[in-house]
C-alpha cells in the first residue's frame, strides 16, 4: 500500500505558493494598518484639512488643548511640554504642525493632526518665543539664558547655527527679544541689555548667518512687531518714553526714533503688566498703540509715525487687536481691569461695546475671517466664543488656567 490516500493529497493552491505567500502578508499589512488606525485619536481618522484647527495654552498644567474652530470644540490634550507660564507657538507652511515655545527652553513640534509630539528639544534655559522663516524651512528661537538666537531645521529640528546676543559695543551679553521673521529668510530681533536691533540673513547660507547691527535704539527694548504687510519692525522701549522702528524695506537708513515725547512730564499710573506688542492693531495707515500706564489707546499716522490722537478705555491695555476686516479693535486690560473686554469702532473712534467675560482675560484669537472671537479667562478655566457682529456668547470650553490662543491661520501671516 505504497500508494498515498486520496484524502491526504495535496492540493495545489489556485493561487500558487507565491501569490499565497503574498496574500497572506497583505492580509497581515492590512491587520497592522487597521492596528494603527485603531490607536490614533478619533478626529485623526478623519480625513480632514488643518486650515480650522488651532490651540490654547494651559500655562499651570504645561499642557495645550487642540481646538476645533469650526465645531467650537476641543479635541484633545496634550502633556509634558514643561513650563507654559510664558508660551507662544507659529505654525508650519501647511499648517499641519505647531512649535511651541515654552519658558524652559523646550522647543516642541506637535502633529495637529494626530496629537502627537513629533519631536521636543530643550535649547536653552530660558526662553520667550520665536519665529518661522518665510518658506518655513527654519525655526528660529529667542533665548534669555544664555542670550541669543538659535536656528533650527523645521522638519527635525536638528540645530542650524546660532547668533550670541554680544554686543559689539559693550561686550555685554543679553537678553533676546521682539524676535520676528522678515521676507527672505530674515528675522529681526531685539537686544534689551545692548539696546541694539539685529538682522540675521539666513537666505544665502543658513548655517552662517549674516548679521547686521543697528546700534543706539534706545534704552531697554522689551517687545516688538512686524506689521503685517512686513515693512515695518517695531521696538517697544522699558527704560524710556518713545519706540524705535526700522524699515525693512530700507534698513540701510536705520532705526527711527518716533514719540520721544509721548508721556514726558506727566504723572503716569503704576505699570501692572506691559503690553505685548505683536498684536497692536493696524488698520488702514493707523497703528492703535496701548498706552503704557494709562486708560488709553494712542493712534500712530505709520506713513509719519506721528502721534495723530488718542482713544480713552477702561483701564491699562494689553492688547489691542484687530479684527480681519480691520474695521474693529478689541482689547482686554491689566489688573485690576482684567476681566474687562471693549470693543472700539475704528470709523468713530468710539467704544460701541464692553462685556465682562471674567478674571484675567489673558488673550484674544480671531478666527481666520473674523466672524468669531475666542477669549481665554485664566481664573475661570474657560475659553469663552463670541459673535464679533452681535457680541453674543456662542459657547466655551473648559481649559486648564488658558493664556495664548493660537489658530493655524497665522501659518500665512507675517508676525505671527
Amino acid at each position: 500500500m505504497n500508494a498515498r490516500s486520496p484524502w491526504r493529497q495535496r492540493v495545489p493552491s489556485p493561487l500558487g505558493r507565491g501569490e499565497g505567500r503574498r496574500s497572506n502578508a497583505f492580509r497581515n499589512l492590512l491587520s497592522v494598518a487597521a492596528c494603527l488606525v485603531l490607536a490614533l485619536p478619533a478626529f485623526a481618522q478623519e480625513l480632514r484639512g488643518t486650515g480650522d484647527l488651532g490651540l490654547v495654552i494651559e500655562r499651570a498644567k504645561g499642557s495645550i488643548q487642540l481646538l476645533d474652530t469650526t465645531k467650537k470644540t476641543a479635541l484633545q490634550r496634550v502633556e509634558g511640554l514643561g513650563d507654559l507660564s510664558h508660551a507662544s507657538a507659529v505654525f508650519s507652511r501647511d499648517a499641519r504642525y505647531a512649535y511651541v515655545f515654552g519658558r524652559d527652553g523646550g522647543l516642541s513640534k506637535i502633529d495637529l493632526l494626530t496629537g502627537k509630539i513629533v519631536k521636543r528639544v530643550i535649547q536653552s534655559g530660558n526662553s520667550i518665543g520665536g519665529a518661522i522663516s518665510q518658506d518655513g524651512s527654519i525655526i528660529a528661537a529667542a533665548n534669555y539664558t544664555p542670550g541669543g538666537v538659535k536656528f533650527f531645521d523645521s522638519d527635525s529640528l536638528e540645530l542650524i547655527s546660532e547668533v550670541s546676543a554680544r554686543s559689539e559695543l559693550t561686550a555685554q551679553l543679553s537678553k533676546v527679544v521682539g524676535l520676528e521673521e522678515a521676507a527672505g529668510n530674515r528675522f529681526t530681533f531685539s537686544l534689551f541689555e545692548a539696546g541694539e536691533i539685529w538682522q540675521a540673513d539666513l537666505s544665502k547660507d543658513p548655517k552662517n548667518p549674516k548679521v547686521t547691527r543697528h546700534p543706539g535704539i534706545g534704552k531697554e527694548p522689551y517687545d516688538a512687531l512686524v506689521t503685517g504687510d512686513g515693512r515695518w519692525y517695531v521696538a517697544g522701549l522699558f527704560g524710556e518714553d518713545g519706540i524705535a522702528v526700522l524699515d525693512l524695506w530700507h534698513p540701510e537708513r536705520g532705526v527711527k526714533r518716533v514719540l520721544p515725547d509721548y508721556g514726558k512730564g506727566e504723572q503716569k499710573l503704576p505699570v501692572y503688566k506691559m503690553p505685548h506688542l505683536e498684536t497692536w492693531a493696524v488698520s488702514g495707515n493707523l497703528a492703535f498703540i496701548p498706552g503704557v500706564g494709562r486708560h488709553e489707546v494712542v493712534l500712530v499716522d505709520i506713513t509719519t509715525w506721528q502721534k495723530v490722537g488718542t482713544i480713552p478705555v477702561a483701564g491699562q491695555p494689553v492688547f489691542v487687536m484687530a479684527e480681519p476686516t480691520g474695521r474693529r479693535l478689541w482689547v482686554n486690560f491689566a489688573f485690576p481691569h482684567y476681566d474687562t473686554v471693549q470693543v472700539i469702532d475704528v470709523e468713530s473712534r468710539s467704544i460701541v461695546h464692553t462685556m465682562k467675560p471674567g478674571k484675567a482675560v489673558l488673550h484674544m484669537e480671531f478666527t481666520p475671517r473674523g466672524e468669531h472671537v475666542w477669549i481665554s479667562v485664566r481664573d475661570e478655566n474657560r475659553i469663552q466664543i463670541h459673535d464679533t457682529a452681535s457680541f453674543a456668547k456662542l459657547g466655551e470650553i473648559p481649559a486648564d488656567a488658558p493664556s495664548g490662543i493660537f489658530f493655524s491661520s497665522r501659518a500665512h501671516r507675517f508676525g505671527l
